[in-house]
């Protein structure tokens, strides 16, 4: 077969050119995975711990510039409650996390172990979607709490002790922000006071804290800048001021106006600048490998996993658990045959007492008739002698009578 000879320009002319839309490179990435993370959307959960009266709902409107139609609590409460509610936004799934009737109560020695039982449950159920064979945790709702909002009643002189005992017994399964509310009601120099005086029973107490992440050269300026910060003071509101041309949250007072938006006067846009916009996903990570990997190993342990495999430990377990059901097994049987022997002795001692009855019964039978005989035989002889008396005297009666008319003399 003779070769056939095209020219190179008709080849080039005749290949398909791709031309591409846009730069390929692994810098491309961020983009997929902002993307994909905005088509999935995610999950981000907040708990307010503080008094009642404190501000948590306000302060929950004034962050995300919404209403959330919280009622109010009561002040008469028995125990403390904890009520979540979910919101569905645009992009993800928030959930808010309210202590009620935290701190009204005259024995708060147990006032924080419902929030405690609250975060077991969430791990406890995250964990049991994880230990399933057929496992969703694209659609399971995670509701495991992110951070936590600690509400610092704005005394001015330091941390309470329920306060203390509370955030020691929760910073190692949440991240823990210590925030002073309404902390337009001290003064700007009793203020920093105020605060190095919590960071310092903070950190007497050995009470830790989530600080802001500073590895990442994006943020770690400014994360360093606002860990000095903390505690931050905050106020919110609910209602809004005319203020020039602008119209912005605020709270009116005889004195003055207090923006809830002026660094100046708080530091609310602080919290929600670290919050919301620089380390919401430090806050998720730092909760699923740290707090839920705490939980997680403690709960395997109790359940008898170790650092050896899976497949040993399920061995092990299983060999355990057939040994201890072929244990109960052979125990069983055992009782079954001791309960029949048991059984078959009574029988046994029943049939002879009923046969030993049942003889003395035969017995008395026989005496009876015996007895019954005899009387009979002695009746119908004592009958029978009877008679033969009352034939004798009527005899004797009738010869009497013969022997009377004979001897009459004749006339």
């Amino acid at each position: 077969m003779a070769a056939i000879d095209v020219e190179p320009q008709k080849i080039e002319a005749a290949m398909r050119t791709l031309k591409l839309s846009g730069h390929v490179g692994f810098d491309s990435l961020p983009d997929q995975l902002v993307n994909k993370s905005v088509q999935n959307g995610f999950v981000f959960n907040i708990l307010c711990i503080g008094e009642t009266g404190l501000g948590k709902s306000t302060l929950m409107d004034s962050l995300f510039n919404t209403n959330f139609e919280s009622s109010p609590s009561p002040h008469n409460l028995p125990t403390v409650k904890l009520k979540a509610h979910t919101y569905e936004l645009q992009e993800s799934s928030l959930t808010l996390c309210d202590t009620v009737g935290y701190g009204d109560q005259v024995n708060k020695e147990d006032s924080f172990k419902a929030v405690v039982d609250y975060i077991d449950a969430q791990f406890e159920a995250f964990l049991q979607e994880e230990l399933k064979i057929k496992r969703s945790l694209g659609a399971y709702h995670d509701s495991r709490l992110h951070v936590c909002l600690y509400f610092i009643c704005p005394t001015g002189h330091g941390l309470k002790s329920i306060d203390l005992v509370c955030m020691k017994k929760l910073d190692t399964k949440v991240n823990i922000i210590p925030i002073i509310a309404k902390a337009d009601t001290i003064s700007k120099t009793e203020l920093q006071k105020f605060k190095s005086k919590i960071m310092h029973e903070l950190q007497m107490n050995g009470v830790e804290i989530y600080q802001f992440p500073v590895d990442d050269e994006s943020v770690s300026e400014v994360n360093s800048s606002m860990n000095s910060h903390i505690p931050f003071a905050v106020v919110g509101s609910t209602d809004f001021v005319k203020i020039g041309n602008k119209t912005v949250r605020a709270r009116q007072y005889p004195w003055g106006t207090v923006q809830v938006e002026n660094e100046s006067h708080c530091d609310f846009v602080k919290l929600r600048e670290m919050l919301i916009r620089t380390n919401m996903e430090d806050m998720r990570e730092k909760t699923h490998a740290k707090h839920y990997e705490l939980y997680r190993r403690r709960r395997l342990t109790q359940m008898g996993f170790t650092d050896v495999s899976f497949q040993q430990t399920f061995e092990q377990k299983r060999s355990a658990h057939l040994a201890e059901l072929q244990q109960k097994e052979d125990e069983m049987r055992q009782m079954f045959v001791q309960r029949l022997h048991a059984k078959f002795d009574k029988l046994k001692k029943d049939h002879t007492e009923e046969k030993k009855r049942l003889e003395e019964l035969r017995k008395k039978i026989e005496d009876d008739t015996v007895e019954f005989n005899r009387r009979k035989t002695q009746t119908l002889h004592s009958h029978h002698t009877l008679t033969l008396g009352k034939s004798k005297k009527k005899l004797i009666r009738n010869f009497t009578k013969i022997y009377v008319r004979t001897e009459e003399p004749s006339v």
